[in-house]
């Protein structure tokens, strides 16, 4: 009786299981990490841009988003002349979005004209990060 028992309970749970998929889905979601960017340091410049193409390269291009948002003294790391502007190019054709806090740039008087070409520009770098945080992206500050 008690094993009659242990099988009708292990089947109900294997199927109900199986129902849910939780056993046999794999997850296809898109991976999404956004990493600040807030320091001044060119070396925390270049951690960044090696943490941004590792999880590409760890991941798969294909599988992951990752958006660098550079703000306050780590607004550097994106102007035109800036000791990662190769960094950041090969950064961008690899598909990594670098984006640069306007706020930062209004206080520091930069305009697009300082600024490396290739990037995008947010209102407040700080709430972009809220922003994709709550939308559920990674965090990331190296």
């Amino acid at each position: 009786m008690r094993r009659k028992l242990f099988l009708i309970a292990a089947s109900l749970g294997l199927g109900s299981l199986l129902m849910t998929g939780c056993a046999v889905t794999p997850s296809n979601q898109m991976t999404k990490t956004v990493i600040q960017v807030s320091d001044g340091d060119p070396a925390k410049w270049n951690l960044a841009l090696n943490v941004g193409k590792n999880i590409q390269q760890d991941l798969g291009a294909d599988k992951v988003t990752v958006e660098i948002v550079a703000f306050g003294p780590g607004i550097g790391m994106l102007k035109f002349d800036a000791p990662t502007a190769n960094r950041v190019t090969d950064a961008v054709k690899a598909g990594i979005k670098m984006v640069a806090c306007e706020n930062t740039m209004t206080a520091q008087k930069l305009t697009p004209k300082d600024m490396h070409a290739s990037i995008g520009y947010v209102p407040a770098g700080a709430v972009e990060i809220m922003k994709r945080q709550s939308e559920g992206w990674s965090y990331l500050r190296p």
